[in-house]
């Protein structure tokens, strides 16, 4: 599950971001339990995302020049040809009503 790792440690940047309190890269890097070098790549692939991103170099603390919303939203089915049982589906990161995901049929 290296995928969702990864989108969680975008996702937990992100919030980093919009709350305009990351810190240097060595400290995200340390909050994240990351490699600076990984804080750099998930910077990037922000901006590959179109995100506008900004560095204060007084507060040490990147920030979104203008507004950026990201939201992952996945879903994983198992079954056969007969029968497809939803085990998960929604948004994973954001909190709402639905903290846990019954299974359910299709």
């Amino acid at each position: 599950m290296k995928t969702i790792k990864h989108v969680e440690r975008l996702q937990r940047l992100h919030d980093l971001i919009l709350m305009e309190c990351t810190g240097s890269p060595g400290q995200i890097a340390r909050r994240l339990r990351i490699s600076e070098r990984t804080v750099y790549y998930l910077i990037e692939q922000l901006r590959d995302y179109e995100a506008k991103i900004g560095y204060d170099r007084s507060r040490k603390t990147y920030f979104y020049k203008d507004d950026f919303i990201l939201e992952v939203n996945f879903s994983i089915c198992i079954g056969t040809h007969d029968q497809v049982t939803e085990i998960l589906d929604g948004s994973y990161f954001r909190k709402s009503s639905r903290n846990t995901y019954p299974a359910s049929s299709y």
